[in-house]
C-alpha cells in the first residue's frame, strides 16, 4: 500500500508539473502527461514501474470514467443515427487500415497470422484521448466530432470479435470458439436490452427521486454505482469494461440531471485521467531511439504509421458525408494507435503469436503516435476551412442541449457573473453559464443550471450554451481584450440579442460599442462617479 501511495503521488506530482508547463506553452495538457509519463518511467528515470498493477487498475479506472463520460453526450436515438457513422465509416477505416498495416509487417518478414493480429492492432484509435483533445478543442457536438466518435465507438465493439481471434491464429479448436462467438452475440443482444430497460427506469424513477432529494452527494454516489455496475455486467459476460462504461453514460444521458452529473463526476473524471495518460506514458522504452537503425526504423514506422491512418480515415470520414478537406483534416486526429491497441498486442504477446521485438516497437509507434495526436488534430482542423460542417449535429431536445426560447447568456463566472445568474434566474429567465474553468461552473451545475466549459471567444463554444437564441448576453470576463472577441464571436452568430459588457478601461468602452456592444459598463467610470459624488 505504501508503495502505492507514493507511486500514485509521483504520478500526480509529475502531471500537475507537466499540466501546468503545457497550460503556459499553450500546449495540449495530454502531449505533456504522456511526455512526463515517459520521463519517469522505467525508459528513463525510473521513478515508477510500468509494471504496477495497482497502479494500472488506477489508470483503467481513469479511462472507464472518461469514456461515461463520452455515453454522457449521445443518447440511443443518436447511436441509430449514427448506424452509417458507426458501420460504414468504421469499418471501411479498419478495413483499410488493417489491409495496410498487414501487408506491412508481412514485407518486414512477419509470419501471417502475427502480420494479421499486428494490422488489427493497428487499426484501432484512441476514444479516450481523440474525445478529450475534441472537448479541449470545443469540437465534440460539431458534424466532423460526432462522426470521428462514432468511428471510434464501432473500433470499440470490433475490440471483442478481434479479442476472440487470437486464440483462432494460434491454432486451437474452431469448434469452441464458434460456439463463443454465437453465446457472445446472444449476450450482446440480451446486453443492450438491459441497457435500455434501466435506461427508462432511471429516467423513470431514479431521477425524479434524486431531483426531489437535492443532494449532490447522492448523485454523485448513484452515478459511480451505475459506471461500476454496467462496466462489471459486462466484464461478467465477455465484453470490455470499457463497454459498460460507455453504456452507463448512456443510461445517465438525456434527462434533467445529465448536466449535474457529468459536472459532479469531473473532479473524479479529470484526477483519473491524469492517472491514465501519465501510466500510458511510462510504457513507452526510448532506449530503442540510442541506436541510429533504430532510430531511423521508428521514424519511419511512425510517418508510415500517421499517414496509412490518416487517409484511411479521411476516405471513412467523407463517405459519411464530410467534405474532403474538413475529412482530412479530422482524419489527423484518428491517425494515433489506442489504448485497446495494447490489450490486443498484449493478448498477441502471451499466446506467443508476437515476438517480444515486434511488440515493443509497436508499443514505442504507439505511444509515439499518441503524443502526436492533439497538436496534429489542432493543426488539421485549422488548415480545414472552418465555414465547412461547423454546425452543431443535430440531436434530440433535451434539458442539457437544447437552449430555451427565453434565453439569457452569461459569460464569465466570478462573483459578478455569479450575481447576475441568481437575479435572472429568480426574474424566471432561463440562463445558461459559459466559463473557461470548469470549476467555476460546478456549482451553478449543480443547481441545474445549463452550463458549458470552454473559451467563449470560440464560435463553438457559443453555439454550445444556445447564444445564436438569446435574447440577452451578459459579458464579465476580466480582460477588455477577451470581451471584445467575445462580443464579435457573438455578432457573428446573431444580431438581435442584446450585448452588455462589464469592462475594466474606459478606453475599451467605445471599442466594445463599435464591435456591437449595446451597454458598456466601464469599472474606470463607476469608480471615478463614485468618488466625484462623495466629494460633492
Amino acid at each position: 500500500m505504501e508503495t502505492l501511495v507514493l507511486d500514485l503521488l509521483i504520478v500526480l506530482f509529475a502531471g500537475l508539473v507537466a499540466g501546468a508547463i503545457c497550460r503556459r506553452l499553450g500546449v495540449s495538457l495530454l502531449v505533456g502527461y504522456l511526455v512526463v509519463g515517459a520521463l519517469i518511467g522505467p525508459g528513463v528515470f525510473g521513478l515508477v514501474s510500468g509494471e504496477k498493477h495497482e497502479l494500472k487498475e488506477l489508470a483503467e479506472a481513469g479511462a472507464l470514467l472518461l469514456l461515461f463520460s463520452i455515453g454522457i453526450e449521445f443518447s440511443f436515438g443518436e447511436l441509430v443515427r449514427m448506424g452509417r457513422y458507426l458501420f460504414v465509416g468504421g469499418s471501411v477505416q479498419m478495413a483499410l487500415v488493417t489491409g495496410a498495416a498487414t501487408g506491412a509487417s508481412l514485407a518486414l518478414g512477419a509470419p501471417w497470422r502475427a502480420a494479421l493480429l499486428i494490422g488489427a492492432a493497428v487499426a484501432l484509435s484512441s476514444t479516450v484521448l481523440v474525445f478529450k483533445a475534441l472537448e479541449e478543442y470545443g469540437e465534440v457536438a460539431t458534424r466532423h466530432g460526432r462522426r470521428a466518435v462514432g468511428i471510434l465507438l464501432f473500433q470499440d465493439f470490433a475490440l471483442v470479435p478481434l479479442m476472440l481471434l487470437v486464440p483462432v491464429l494460434t491454432g486451437g479448436d474452431d469448434q469452441p470458439t464458434v460456439r463463443l462467438w454465437l453465446g457472445l452475440g446472444l449476450k450482446s443482444v440480451l446486453f443492450v436490452a438491459a441497457v435500455a430497460a434501466a435506461r427508462y427506469a432511471v429516467r423513470r424513477w431514479a431521477v425524479p427521486l434524486l431531483a426531489a432529494l437535492r443532494s449532490p452527494e447522492l448523485v454523485v454516489l448513484f452515478s459511480l454505482i451505475v459506471l461500476a455496475g454496467s462496466s462489471m455486467a459486462a466484464a461478467e459476460i465477455g465484453l470490455p469494461p470499457a463497454l459498460g462504461a460507455f453504456a452507463a453514460g448512456l443510461m445517465l444521458s438525456g434527462n434533467r440531471l445529465t448536466a449535474q452529473i457529468d459536472a459532479l463526476v469531473l473532479p473524479f473524471r479529470e484526477s483519473f485521467a491524469a492517472v491514465f495518460f501519465v501510466s500510458l506514458g511510462t510504457l513507452m522504452r526510448p532506449d530503442v531511439l540510442q541506436t541510429p537503425a533504430g532510430a531511423v526504423l521508428c521514424g519511419t514506422g511512425l510517418v508510415g504509421l500517421l499517414a496509412v491512418k490518416t487517409a484511411a480515415a479521411a476516405v471513412a470520414l467523407r463517405l459519411t458525408g464530410l467534405r474532403w478537406r474538413l475529412a482530412l483534416g479530422m482524419g489527423l486526429g484518428l491517425s494515433q494507435m489506442g489504448e485497446l491497441s495494447f490489450m490486443l498486442l498484449s493478448a498477441g504477446y502471451r499466446a506467443e503469436l508476437i515476438g517480444a521485438g515486434a511488440y515493443n516497437a509497436a508499443m514505442l509507434l504507439a505511444i509515439g503516435s499518441l503524443i502526436l495526436t492533439p497538436p496534429l488534430l489542432k493543426w488539421g482542423l485549422r488548415r480545414a476551412d472552418p465555414k465547412l460542417d461547423r454546425e452543431l449535429e443535430g440531436r434530440p431536445p433535451s434539458a442539457k442541449h437544447t437552449p430555451p426560447a427565453s434565453h439569457a447568456l452569461v459569460v464569465g463566472m466570478g462573483p459578478v457573473g455569479r450575481q447576475i445568474v441568481s437575479q435572472l434566474e429568480t426574474r424566471g429567465v432561463d440562463v445558461a453559464a459559459v466559463d473557461l474553468s470548469p470549476v467555476n461552473l460546478h456549482p451553478l451545475a449543480q443547481l441545474g443550471f445549463h452550463t458549458v466549459a470552454g473559451d467563449a471567444r470560440q464560435p463553438d463554444v457559443l453555439r454550445r450554451a444556445g447564444a445564436a437564441d438569446c435574447t440577452l448576453a451578459v459579458i464579465t470576463v476580466p480582460d477588455d481584450r477577451a470581451a471584445l472577441e467575445i462580443v464579435r464571436a457573438l455578432r457573428g452568430l446573431s444580431a438581435r440579442g442584446r450585448v452588455v459588457v462589464g469592462c475594466r478601461s474606459q478606453l475599451s468602452a467605445h471599442e466594445l460599442e463599435r464591435a456591437g456592444a449595446d451597454t458598456v459598463v466601464s469599472e474606470e467610470a463607476e469608480a471615478c462617479a463614485a468618488l466625484l459624488g462623495w466629494l460633492e
